[in-house]
């Protein structure tokens, strides 16, 4: 049998490349700017939690954050949203994983009115979790907060203490921001669900939200999400054990 010539080689190398090349997936201009929407609002949602957590006496207290199981942050969220023809608001979760943050998911709010931010033409909604059934049950379609997570306006006070009556025994604390004004906020009715479709674009493949949120994925967050990542780190305690809450 002949042998092929090795100056020949190169033409048939470069065949086969170019081959393989065009078989590849080319990003349309359509996914790189969904891409682009999906950073900034990463971007978004790390300025809101420094935002919200710069003003000592109106942030969410260490207390609290030292037993976050998982923050999300949906910045922008439409008043619409909460009646009939609303929009609703998108944003980011991270759950913990031992001393740092897991790989944010994105989600999505709507379905009710925001207490104390009734005729605002936008919130920023900030959902602290203390506990890992509440991130559990997150993978359930439609999520209503208050009927199938209990929920409750959240203490305000980065530096206060946590006081003899303060039981912290609801799965979610929640707050809002709108014109400068951060408060706990009531968030019975709110709908919160796993946007998965905008995960797997991020990623690039299925994510199994279900590990994530239970603290066992080694999913590894891309670019797009590390501005919403760097803020957690920054404004975060690290867990202690004291901190642990019984479920």
């Amino acid at each position: 049998m002949s042998k092929l010539n090795p100056k020949s080689r190169s033409p048939w190398l470069l065949l086969f490349a170019t081959l393989f090349a065009v078989s590849l997936p080319i990003p349309s201009a359509a996914d790189e700017g969904k891409l682009d929407d999906a950073r900034e609002k990463a971007v978004e949602a790390g300025e809101t939690l420094r935002e919200v957590m710069g003003i000592e006496d109106h942030a969410i207290p260490d207390y609290l954050l030292e037993r976050a199981e998982g923050i999300a942050v949906i910045p922008n969220t439409i008043k619409g949203a909460f009646g009939i023809g609303g929009r609703g608001g998108k944003g980011l979760i991270s759950t913990r994983q031992g001393s740092d943050w897991s790989a944010p998911l994105y989600v999505t709010i709507g379905g009710a009115s925001i207490g104390l931010q009734i005729g605002a033409e936008s919130s920023d909604i900030v959902l602290v979790f203390t506990e890992k059934k509440g991130l559990a049950d997150l993978v359930k379609d439609k999520v209503k907060l208050g009927a199938d997570l209990s929920v409750a306006a959240g203490p305000l006070g980065r530096h206060s203490e946590m006081g003899t009556n303060v039981t912290l025994d609801a799965a979610i604390y929640s707050y809002s921001r709108s014109k400068g004004l951060f408060a706990g906020a009531a968030l019975d009715g709110t709908v919160i669900q796993i946007d998965d479709s905008e995960n797997e674009k991020v990623y690039g493949k299925k994510v199994d939200a279900k590990s994530l949120l239970a603290g066992k994925s080694d999913l590894v967050a891309p670019d797009v999400v590390q501005p919403f990542l760097a803020a957690l780190r920054e404004v975060t305690p690290v867990k202690s054990a004291k901190a642990t809450v019984t479920e």
